[in-house]
């Protein structure tokens, strides 16, 4: 698992989108590697350590076309 670092004003969603791209389903996995950052509560101190854990790639959106 890659370590990163908490920076001023950092929320793990804030922090999973910059680290994955996104936060749906992965913000939950990086709570469920990292349990004591519920402690904190929504703003993590600045240079908090989070284990980013491994993800599956994310799936590609279907595009839908309203027009001919």
């Amino acid at each position: 698992m890659k370590e990163v670092r908490a920076l001023q004003g950092d929320t793990v969603d804030r922090i999973c989108q910059r680290y994955y791209g996104y936060t749906a389903g992965v913000t939950e996995s990086v709570l469920q590697a990292n349990p004591a950052l519920t402690s904190y509560g929504p703003t993590l101190p600045m240079g908090t350590k989070v284990l980013m854990p491994p993800v599956e790639e994310r799936s590609t959106k279907t595009t839908i076309q309203l027009w001919d």
